[in-house]
């Protein structure tokens, strides 16, 4: 089921974050204008490839734990990006077949493509939300709908904070969605740096803000640490993606890309 208004019309001339990460993923839900601007920024840092693949591998491990290890049954998803492979409820589906995922964006595109997330095991539900990350009470609203909220919620961030580019507002929209959820609930984002590959991340911000997206802000492991204020952060911490809790390590652990992230637990 998804909760939607006629929502604006998809803009083929501009590119747009969901369909470049796409691109990257190796899906087919993008636009020449995408394919263009999402080659320029590989050709200043080919791993942004591999960051993008690293970080939904990364979404994937983190609700794998909640559902299977943490006994989380309810999920809020936001900024969602396109369907791909393994999205938030078949993985969590696969741990737990009765859980309850609610998918936010307000990406005309992923909207158009949401009865996509909206498969479910008969003994769950999945729902779609159209909503800005910056209304998080609209949000919190409409995933009630879905949600018992007297019971622990596994909320996800994944790459959408860069957006919100006032730390002020970043902290606090976090803070609003986390003052909602009971104890037991656990939260898990990720977000861009620039401490692996410094100038070069840098450039591609400049590039990504000149190109029509929303502007996006990277943010060093520390701020972003501070997203947790109040949690109980699991091990190993904030680290980049690739280096947390990766499935398999043999030697020197996972090359580290810019893209930082971790796992709390509200008391």
């Amino acid at each position: 089921m998804s909760e939607q208004g006629p929502g604006p019309e998809i803009d083929t001339t501009v590119s747009h974050v969901a369909r470049i990460w796409n691109y990257w993923l190796g899906g087919k839900d993008n636009y020449p204008v995408d394919r263009e601007v999402g080659d320029q920024i590989l050709g200043m840092l080919p791993d942004v490839a591999r960051l993008a693949r690293a970080s939904r591998l990364f979404l994937n491990r983190v609700v794998w734990h909640m559902a299977a290890e943490a006994g989380i049954r309810q999920f809020i998803d936001i900024g969602t990006g396109l369907p791909t492979v393994d999205n938030t409820h078949e993985v969590a589906q696969r741990a737990a077949p009765e859980s309850r995922i609610v998918y936010v964006d307000n990406d005309p595109l992923v909207l158009a493509h949401a009865q996509a997330l909206l498969t479910s095991t008969p003994e769950g539900v999945t729902a779609y939300i159209d909503a800005d990350l910056r209304e998080p009470e609209h949000i919190l609203e409409g995933a009630a709908k879905t949600l018992d909220f007297t019971r622990p919620i596994g909320l996800t961030l994944m790459g959408i904070l860069e957006f919100i580019t006032d730390d002020d507002e970043a902290y606090s929209i976090v803070r609003r969605l986390l003052d909602a959820l009971p104890s037991g609930s656990y939260f898990a984002m990720y977000d861009g740096t620039n401490v692996v590959h410094r100038e070069a991340s840098d450039r591609i911000v400049e590039v990504w803000n000149a190109s029509g997206n929303a502007g996006l802000v990277l943010r060093s492991p520390e701020q972003i640490e501070r997203f947790f204020a109040g949690l109980e952060l699991l091990e190993p911490g904030v680290v980049s993606v690739t280096r947390w809790r990766p499935e398999v390590t043999v030697g020197e652990p996972p090359e580290a890309v810019d893209a930082f992230g971790g796992l709390g637990r509200k008391p």
